[in-house]
């Protein structure tokens, strides 16, 4: 299997609970094998489960860094895409009480392909980056749809090598097919065109 981001040469990593990951040798992404993916009937199910209530404070507080770096480093008058949105759209909630102007885009949830004909001057990407079975092709879309010095706001969970793999709750979600290392990151920036990169645990914001 070649690595779904930069297309070179995987080796077997681990194997827990009849699901095959592996690591690509380049970037470092661990991978997922095709073969445990879920259908889409199936990740749309299990998305609904997910606890992402625009009222619920323990959410907020988990997504508030997102939320306050939007809020420092861009004008009350910035257009946002909230690409990934699911069922509760929390950040883009929180930045509308700001006075920031979101749109919502989900596949599942939020089908509406117009919005991906325009441009902003951010997107945010919570808790997505780690479901795309295509991350080329999704980050390509996404660089293309921010204005000249845009900027794309991700949150994922940040592999490393102090990491257990087989201990980490991050690989249990079954939607989940990817996780980035950080090689993995300056990757994209480097090969998707993208000025810069910023990494702060956990959140990353790349500029157009």
């Amino acid at each position: 299997m070649l690595c779904s981001l930069c297309n070179s040469t995987t080796r077997n990593f681990e194997i827990f609970k009849e699901r095959e990951y592996l690591q690509c040798v380049n970037c470092k992404a661990i991978l997922l094998s095709p073969e445990s993916y879920l259908s889409p009937q199936e990740e749309k199910f299990r998305y609904r489960l997910h606890n992402n209530d625009i009222n619920d404070p323990g959410y907020i507080n988990f997504v508030s860094p997102i939320i306050e770096k939007i809020k420092s480093d861009l004008s009350r008058d910035s257009t946002g895409l909230d690409f990934g949105c699911g069922t509760g759209p929390v950040i883009a909630s929180e930045l509308e009480k700001s006075g920031f102007d979101i749109r919502l885009y989900d596949p599942y949830f939020q089908p509406n392909q117009k919005l991906l004909k325009k441009k902003y001057d951010f997107i945010i990407c919570c808790e997505v980056m780690e479901h795309f079975q295509k991350p080329v092709k999704e980050f390509r879309l996404l660089r293309s749809l921010l204005k000249p010095g845009g900027k794309l706001y991700c949150k994922t969970e940040v592999w490393n090598e102090a990491i257990k793999f087989n201990e980490w709750h991050y690989k249990n979600d079954l939607t989940h097919v990817i996780f980035y290392n950080r090689d993995s990151l300056l990757w994209i920036k480097e090969n998707l065109q993208f000025s810069s990169i910023d990494i702060y645990e956990d959140l990353m914001v790349f500029s157009r």
